[in-house]
């Protein structure tokens, strides 16, 4: 799990007037798994659509893809939708438990609205989800009932100063009991933003993730924007501390 417009010239020079950092701070992204607006366009009415996706990768993994939509302009106050669908796996038990596998596949589709200000943007956003479950253990493999609940999604993208970016991610959602929640901050280097993320992640099932870790956001190659981010996680119950990779990619259409 969930994870998130200015000028492509505001990312080399970070002294841009005032309404080129508003327009920075208008994407969306979130770590959980990744999303925003493709910065560099979006004073194009006529672009309403962002394609995403994403990869975390350690003890265990998680991938997801989607699309954001607005229906006016990704610099305006106005109403959005988001589409998503995603899968992982990870390793349960141990400890004198039995160790197996949980293959987890998610899907959401909400709505909701962004409030774009000149520091930047506020995005909140609401609606179904489902879930689906297995667990593979030695010698058995067992489908759990696919489940369905209501999820909420929160984003903030900012620049407290000019050359600097804070994001914030909160998303809950009821079909797993899930909670995840992730806070990073970065400066203007080299044409995008380099500084520390943490994130924790916890569900109905007992299991808790905490990350730190440092990333680099909205990094331009073609018409593509990208974010890597690598730390170390904790993981219950097993314990013990993995390094982490994570990739995200949108672009705007």
């Amino acid at each position: 799990m969930s994870k998130r417009a200015s000028s492509r010239d505001g990312l080399r020079h970070p002294a841009p007037s005032g309404r080129a950092a508003s327009r920075r701070a208008l994407a969306a992204l979130a770590p959980f798994v990744i999303l925003a607006c493709d910065p560099a366009r979006a004073d194009d009415a006529s672009l309403r659509t962002v394609l995403f996706g994403s990869m975390d990768a350690g003890a265990s993994t998680f991938s997801a893809a989607g699309a954001k939509l607005v229906f006016d302009r990704f610099d305006r106050d106005g109403p959005v939708a988001l589409v998503t669908a995603g899968g992982g796996v990870r390793l349960e038990g141990g400890g004198g438990m039995p160790v197996l596998m949980r293959f987890t596949a998610l899907g959401a589709a909400l709505g909701g609205y962004q409030f774009i200000r000149e520091w930047g943007a506020v995005t909140v956003f609401a609606g179904p989800e489902a879930s689906w479950e297995a667990l593979s253990g030695p010698g058995f493999v067992q489908a759990l009932p696919l489940r369905a609940g209501f999820r909420l999604h929160g984003e903030v993208w900012a620049r407290p100063t000019e050359t600097t970016l804070m994001t914030a991610t909160v998303i809950l959602g009821s079909a797993r009991g899930d909670a995840y929640a992730r806070l990073s901050w970065g400066t203007a280097l080299f044409g995008a933003y380099l500084g520390p993320e943490a994130a924790i992640y916890g569900d109905q099932t007992d299991y808790r993730k905490w990350s730190l870790g440092l990333h680099v956001t909205d990094y331009a190659m073609g018409g593509y924007r990208f974010r890597l981010s690598a730390g170390g996680q904790l993981e219950t119950p097993l314990n013990q501390w993995n390094p982490y990779v994570s990739l995200a990619v949108w672009s705007a259409l």
